[in-house]
């Protein structure tokens, strides 16, 4: 059967093509049927731009695919198969852009509650990003937060770190339309890092500087004044995927001699099997994010695009990805819509 998927093809190409889906579903796989796939925008931006340091894809070798956090309904199972059956709600993780996604059983995990939107499912997996960087902080209740960059994965982390605890919750970007997102998201006191004495207020809003950082930008200056703004002994969590080692920090002054602890918080810096206290299994962390959902302890449905876009216009879309930093912060393609 033909079916269709998004594909890099080269360097800021995108294209909607066909792909075969094999009449056996081979043991341990599962094959669902894609409603929604939603896209991660810095992630997306690098591996379409062949930027550095994208995991595991090669340097200039395409094509590519992307698209690892979607949802959708089981068509087939292999033998071998517990934990769905056909028929289910389900979120993928680590599958990509596709009309079906052919997975093995351990991505695929079922959504019981009813009330949780295929639209709020496909975004669960992205978001369980933010929490594994907020559990290696170890943060405790009343704790000061700090949250560098407001895209994405920024907004994720102001909402789960309220849902977590901490006070105040301090979120900064550059971007205007992202600070006023950050306060609708829960957090406590937004900034501009390019404004004066932007540090210095943290630290006197928070007695001296933040105990726990999420950094999320990626970028050298971000982390520079991410550390700027820590207490002593405080943890930063490194969140934002580093697409460039020129970083300058005086380590003496800002890591070394306030003991900062820094963390790498890179999703797939986790556990396969057995969660623990600050390290969850992937599997686990979506299952966290399910349950905040269904005991309303955290809200995605304000956040969902009312119209999402149909694959057939990959391409316009990830022009906007590349080129326009203020693009939304969630866009998702409906894939009913081919």
């Amino acid at each position: 059967m033909k079916a269709k998927r998004i594909v890099f093809t080269a360097p800021c190409t995108a294209e909607l093509l066909d792909f075969e889906i094999p009449d056996e579903i081979p043991a341990g796989k599962v094959l669902v049927k894609t409603e929604i796939s939603t896209v991660s925008p810095g992630t997306e931006r690098a591996v379409i731009s062949d930027a550095p340091n994208c995991g595991g894809y090669k340097d200039h070798v395409f094509p590519r695919r992307s698209g690892y956090s979607s949802a959708g309904y089981v068509v087939k199972v292999g033998s071998a198969i517990k934990s769905v059956k056909e028929g289910d709600r389900v979120i993928v993780f680590w599958g990509s852009h596709s009309q079906y996604n052919l997975v093995p059983e351990y991505n695929v995990v079922k959504i019981e509650d009813d009330n949780i939107s295929l639209e709020e499912a496909a975004v669960a997996f992205i978001s369980t990003f933010s929490p594994a960087a907020i559990r290696k902080c170890r943060l405790e209740i009343g704790e000061s937060a700090l949250v560098m960059g407001c895209g994405l994965l920024g907004q994720f982390a102001v909402r789960l770190l309220r849902a977590a605890g901490a006070a105040p919750i301090i979120a900064v970007d550059m971007i205007e339309s992202r600070r006023k997102e950050a306060l609708d998201n829960g957090a406590d006191y937004v900034f501009d890092p390019t404004e004066e004495g932007f540090a210095d207020k943290v630290k006197a809003l928070t007695g001296g500087g933040v105990k726990v950082g999420i950094e999320v930008t990626g970028v050298g200056a971000g982390l520079d004044e991410t550390l700027d703004c820590m207490a002593r002994y405080g943890r930063v969590a490194l969140l934002g995927c580093t697409r460039d080692k020129n970083f300058t920090i005086d380590y003496y002054q800002k890591v070394h001699s306030p003991g900062i602890t820094l963390i790498g918080a890179h999703t797939r810096a986790r556990p396969e099997v057995d969660s623990a206290p600050g390290w969850f299994t992937q599997r686990d962390d979506i299952k966290s994010v399910l349950n905040l959902l269904s005991c309303h302890r955290i809200d995605f449905k304000h956040i969902i695009p009312k119209d999402p876009y149909s694959p057939a216009d990959c391409q316009s879309v990830y022009d906007k990805v590349i080129n326009d930093r203020s693009f939304p912060t969630l866009a998702q393609y409906n894939w009913t819509k081919i």
